[in-house]
């Protein structure tokens, strides 16, 4: 597996890492011991980095991490968790008080006494740049609760406004074939910075592992089922914010474009995620995986050839010619 430095933590991480949402919620029912086999196939190829959130599960994401990391005390594990949206999304929640509060709960969770990586969960607009927020969280670093901090984005603007700031570690926005805006400005500046970014949702929900049809039915409590117009949260965090059937067309196209390119080496997912991470700037991808093959297969991509620009200008024209007018502005 690759490895490449997370940022300004200086820690090194795996190129491909574990995205935890669907070990705690969102994703249809995912049993504990069928996460604990996830946590297990990833480390055993080579993972190293896993992110999570306080609200994953409402906690149960990090508490199946937290007794993994018991069992591993010597695996070299790196994980990262967010916190902020268990309360009202209103700047005036984001204060230090509370931070103690979602830190000491995420520490309880996770088992340790300092947490490696506390993002921010996608917070509103404003709080990226308010002075007091970064002071707050520099006072988490000075207290021992946490060792370093980052921020997770919708909005390239956020991220800009955070790699901009002094002690911002990481930035975690969506990044993946169907979402190409972050490469403009986003990642030049990261790179300048010293930033690391974490790409998430880099299959687009599952769709550019080409294997949904129209037909395809998702469960009653998997967000890709109920999130489709952005009913529960920010709908780009959904097929990328894709139209399915729009998205359905793309994927095609972008299996196409994997069996022209890198022929049966790498199964289209795969090699999605390698382009991913093979981005100048990217630290860690963090696909989710519901099982261990899934699991495997994700992180065999983390030692992938380079795919070369004979790829990225197939991806640009799928994007150009199907996904560009859907994008929204802010992303």
């Amino acid at each position: 597996m690759e490895q490449q430095v997370l940022g300004r933590t200086g820690r090194l991480v795996s190129a491909v890492g574990l995205g935890t949402w669907q070990l705690g919620a969102d994703w249809g029912d995912v049993s504990e011991d069928d996460a604990r086999a996830v946590l297990e196939a990833s480390l055993e190829a080579g993972v190293t980095f896993f992110d999570t959130a306080d609200v994953y599960g409402d906690g149960r994401s990090e508490q199946v991490i937290g007794s993994f990391l018991k069992d591993h005390p010597d695996a070299g594990l790196t994980v990262a968790t967010k916190m902020g949206r268990r309360v009202d999304q209103v700047p005036e929640n984001y204060v230090l008080d509370n931070f103690r509060q979602w830190t000491d709960r995420s520490r309880r969770n996770l088992g340790v006494e300092r947490l490696d990586l506390v993002q921010l969960h996608c917070p509103p607009s404003a709080v990226y740049s308010s002075d007091a927020v970064y002071d707050a969280l520099d006072q988490l670093v000075a207290d021992g609760a946490i060792a370093a901090y980052g921020v997770s984005v919708e909005k390239t603007s956020e991220a800009l406004e955070a790699i901009a700031r002094p002690h911002v570690a990481t930035v975690q926005i969506i990044l993946n074939a169907f979402r190409l805006k972050p490469l403009d400005e986003v990642l030049p500046a990261a790179s300048a910075a010293g930033v690391g970014i974490i790409a998430r949702v880099p299959l687009a929900s599952g769709l550019l592992a080409g294997r949904y049809t129209k037909d395809t039915v998702f469960a009653e409590n998997d967000h890709r089922n109920f999130n489709r117009e952005g009913a529960a949260f920010d709908v780009g965090e959904t097929f990328s914010g894709v139209p399915f059937e729009v998205g359905l067309e793309a994927a095609g196209r972008f299996t196409e474009l994997a069996r022209d390119v890198v022929g049966d080496t790498l199964t289209p997912a795969q090699a999605a995620i390698a382009w991913a991470w093979q981005r100048p700037g990217v630290s860690s991808v963090i696909p989710g995986a519901r099982n261990v093959d899934q699991a495997r297969a994700n992180a065999a991509a983390g030692d992938a050839a380079t795919l070369g620009p004979l790829f990225m200008s197939g991806v640009r024209e799928i994007y150009d010619e199907l996904i560009k007018e859907h994008v929204h502005d802010k992303w």
